[in-house]
């Protein structure tokens, strides 16, 4: 699998990415199942809002890039919003979120659109939330502020992104294997927001009000459940054969290396801004 450059903000193959659901569904499905710590991000997402918000239940609540919606049902089924904005660039995305966002006294509105240019009016929303999307922008600063733009005078943004050195384990562990020697010298797939950077980029622009890190670990079973994380990652460069086969990757690892539980971590971070505090 070849990446030119950082394939999370490529134009040319980014989109590639979200063209079906079955891809994000495999990857979230083995990160989940080798998750040992760490919250539910959505349950923490719903949680800051609803700390930093007077009134949700009266709220335009806009969630971007919402992927499958599992943050955009949270928010409906926590904040019980006015109307609920479910914004991403793929369709397949939106349709998934559509099946899987059920009716919480709460209208849904489903929008196809890029992040660095809303189709919203000034002054729209009480809530913006873009979790694990800012790395898709080359540069997620105009992307922030149209996110400022969108939102009323004392309204929140609630950004969440990754550390840059998350899964970094797996790099070794390719790179050992083999099946990708150069995979620890890939830049990192979240290298534009991640968690080193995501004050920096937001607090010109909008006030910062809380930030918050966690570290989640993972300890996959062993190598067939790294696999089945290894074919839905984009950041490595296999042989086309294996690329987006688990099976193979795994049968190719195991010949390298000795199978048994992998552990890795990821620092999740969360940045709640909000428009009009002074700074």
């Amino acid at each position: 699998m070849t990446s030119p450059g950082n394939i999370f903000t490529h134009p040319d193959t980014v989109s590639g990415l979200y063209e079906e659901e079955s891809r994000l569904a495999a990857r979230t499905s083995a990160l989940h199942q080798a998750k040992i710590q760490g919250r539910a991000v959505a349950e923490v997402i719903a949680d800051l809002a609803a700390d930093h918000l007077a009134e949700p239940w009266q709220a335009i609540v806009a969630d971007l890039g919402c992927g499958r919606g599992t943050s955009s049902r949270t928010l409906a089924e926590r904040l019980r919003p006015r109307r609920l904005l479910a914004i991403d660039t793929s369709q397949a995305m939106l349709a998934a979120a559509r099946a899987r966002v059920a009716d919480y006294s709460t209208k849904v509105t489903y929008i196809r659109a890029d992040f660095h240019r809303l189709p919203l009016g000034d002054a729209t929303c009480a809530v913006v939330v873009a979790a694990f999307c800012l790395y898709h922008s080359p540069d997620p600063r105009p992307v922030i502020a149209e996110i400022a733009r969108v939102l009323v005078e004392g309204g929140i943004a609630v950004l969440v992104t990754k550390s840059a050195d998350s899964y970094q384990a797996l790099d070794h562990l390719v790179a050992t294997a083999g099946i990708d020697v150069g995979a620890t010298r890939r830049p990192s797939l979240y290298g534009t927001a991640h968690s080193g950077n995501l004050v920096a980029l937001t607090a010109p622009i909008l006030p910062i009000v809380h930030v918050e890190h966690e570290e989640h670990r993972f300890a996959f079973a062993g190598l067939d459940h790294v696999a089945a994380y290894l074919a839905t990652t984009p950041k490595y460069e296999l042989p086309p054969v294996m690329a987006t086969d688990p099976d193979a990757i795994a049968t190719a690892l195991r010949s390298r290396v000795i199978d048994g539980p992998v552990a890795a971590t990821s620092t999740i971070t969360y940045v709640v801004a909000r428009r009009g505090d002074a700074p």
